[in-house]
């Protein structure tokens, strides 16, 4: 049996199992049905799915259990959904574009510089381990390449870019670097110790995007949509503290409790006239003095 076949086969058991949970008897026929629609031969022994089950769980890190008592196979999520759902968000990505060359005339990729993902395996050996690193980096509004020597703490995720979140041994300073600005990345063999107080979700509990809240307090805000953009923010939510206040047919209102920066302020921004701030004063004024400058570039 070929490896396409078999990773064929992986992606069917996935797929099968992701919508419920199932017998062998029932996996068997489906990956039977399968192989005459395909013209590939799917069939599996007990012992090839159980084999399967061990690679599946290897190449994907997705869990196929047994439930004895139902008699049943399922996938098991419970131990980090969120990580799960992007896993089989990759894995239908992956299997999508492997049929790509046969359909690129009904794809339309992205035009964009690769992302630095290439580093994560690296930067996650780095942080099991708790050794420094060292790499060149490139800050986005500056063409001068500079030497970093961090401590990485944790991987953070935002807007298709990754960053690493490091101590920079320059200053002490906790800082965010994005992995598409890294390159010449070295691991030392020089132990740290990550701080006992540090937790990821806690640091940025209050932020929007990477931007670190630099001694402010995080605020309470209030923002009002119009009924039509309102169905995305409820089904895309802007911030984890985000609460429903209002919600008729006129606007859905909605209040966060975040620190007000830079990135949160472009978001703002981008909602154009289908948003309105109603709390604080302090960034409904931000916003008008924006309009203001931006009226007055037009009117030169």
């Amino acid at each position: 049996m070929s490896k396409r076949e078999s990773l064929a086969r992986y992606s069917l058991i996935i797929k099968k199992l992701r919508k419920r949970s199932a017998t062998f008897a029932e996996i068997e026929d489906y990956l039977a049905l399968e192989s005459e629609v395909q013209g590939y031969n799917f069939n599996v022994s007990k012992r090839t799915f159980q084999r399967d089950r061990d690679d599946i769980r290897s190449l994907y890190n997705i869990d196929i259990l047994f439930d004895f008592s139902k008699k049943v196979y399922y996938i098991d999520f419970d131990g980090q959904p969120e990580a799960s759902e992007r896993i089989l968000e990759a894995f239908d990505t992956f299997n999508a574009l492997n049929v790509a060359d046969r359909l690129s005339k009904h794809i339309h990729f992205e035009k964009r510089k690769p992302q630095g993902t290439e580093h994560l395996y690296g930067l996650l050996h780095a942080m099991k381990n708790q050794v420094q690193i060292t790499f060149v980096y490139q800050k986005y509004w500056e063409d001068e390449l500079t030497e970093r020597t961090v401590e990485p703490y944790a991987l953070k995720e935002f807007k298709n870019r990754w960053y690493i979140l490091s101590k920079d041994l320059s200053d002490n300073a906790i800082k965010s670097f994005a992995l598409d600005r890294i390159t010449d990345l070295d691991i030392s063999k020089r132990k740290f110790t990550v701080p006992k107080d540090f937790d990821v979700n806690e640091y940025y509990r209050y932020c929007f995007g990477i931007i670190s809240p630099n001694g402010h307090q995080p605020e309470d805000v209030i923002l009002s949509f119009n009924a039509f953009q309102g169905k995305y923010i409820k089904s895309l939510p802007l911030h984890d503290s985000q609460r429903i206040l209002v919600d008729n047919a006129d606007e859905l209102r909605i209040q966060l409790k975040l620190f007000i920066t830079h990135d949160f302020f472009m978001e703002l921004l981008s909602f154009g006239d289908n948003l309105k701030i109603l709390e604080p004063q302090s960034l409904i004024d931000d916003l008008k003095s924006t309009v203001r400058n931006i009226n007055n570039k037009y009117e030169e």
